[in-house]
């Protein structure tokens, strides 16, 4: 079983054509179609079912369809790593995340280090990266939230408060922060059912053993910003992810008790490869400058008694 066999059966399986796999990969349709009828008859099996011009992968080829997908891949690293001399001087790096935020500047510090590597980002819910990653979809995942994965390597990247957000008139924004118990008698505005934002704050409430008012259940950061800058209700948002608005003012709540994080997740029997190690290196590097940055602000700030108020 040859790799480019392989790479025939996954093009056709991809575009949904043996025309099409053809273009992509440049060859003629013939030899595409020879390529994928030598594995089949090798094995004595089908691949496809050909129905006119639609095709649709038998019983088999569900089957053969993730372990081709892993073999594709590490032939991907194994050319990368033989071609380049350990150098990233060429490759692709697939991201997967929940948000933009965090991977964002993951990717500006990464291609800073090498220009020459491709980047891209596919967004999702935790459910789809994962199962991304699981078929080799992406290399690597940025999620909101520690996941317990079996099978997953994971690197803790960043941990940030959970603050609120009101409307200039509203009497919260008169004030650097509140009490948790203080949102018992606002309107609030929350995310839908699933947000990593929503979920820390549902916490600390019924740590606390408060009720929320909830005004409204919004889908997007952009609606709940616009909904809080109309005065509809109070906002929550992570303070990573806060954008600052002049119709809006940020207040934080006492003690910072709700928090999301930001993990970092890849296969395990994929960790030590070039690729992604170099961007699990740059990772670290950025959330030890916040390390230290965080210590120096701890270290500048004012003692509670000299406050002022």
């Amino acid at each position: 079983m040859s790799a480019a066999k392989l790479r025939a059966f996954l093009a056709v399986a991809r575009h949904g054509s043996f025309s099409a796999a053809a273009r992509a990969l440049g060859l003629s349709q013939p030899t595409l179609t020879t390529q994928v009828q030598a594995l089949e008859k090798q094995h004595q099996v089908e691949l496809f079912h050909r129905r006119g011009h639609r095709i649709e992968l038998t019983t088999v080829g569900h089957q053969l369809l993730p372990i081709a997908r892993q073999l594709a891949a590490l032939e991907v690293e194994a050319y990368n790593l033989l071609h380049d001399c350990g150098q990233l001087t060429r490759g692709q790096l697939k991201l997967g995340a929940v948000g933009p935020f965090h991977v964002i500047e993951m990717v500006d510090a990464y291609r800073q280090r090498y220009p020459k590597v491709d980047v891209s980002i596919r967004l999702g819910n935790s459910a789809q990266v994962f199962g991304d990653l699981e078929n080799y979809v992406i290399d690597i995942g940025v999620l909101a939230r520690f996941h317990d994965a079996p099978g997953f390597e994971t690197l803790h990247y960043a941990r940030h408060a959970i603050i609120l957000f009101v409307h200039v008139d509203h009497p919260f924004a008169r004030r650097g922060s509140v009490p948790l118990h203080e949102l018992a008698d606002q309107a609030l505005l929350q995310r839908e059912d699933g947000s990593s934002t929503r979920r820390a704050l549902e916490h600390a409430l019924r740590q606390a053993g408060i009720a929320p008012r909830v005004a409204m259940e919004i889908g997007s950061r952009e609606a709940l910003r616009e909904a809080a800058a109309r005065g509809i209700g109070v906002g929550v948002v992570s303070e990573a992810e806060f954008i600052p608005d002049p119709r809006l003012r940020p207040v934080r709540i006492d003690g910072d008790p709700a928090c999301t994080e930001t993990h970092i997740y890849c296969l395990k029997e994929r960790r030590d490869s070039l690729l992604l190690s170099s961007f699990f290196e740059v990772a670290q590097g950025l959330r030890q400058v916040e390390d230290r940055r965080q210590g120096q602000d701890a270290d500048e700030a004012p003692s509670p008694a000299t406050v002022e108020t």
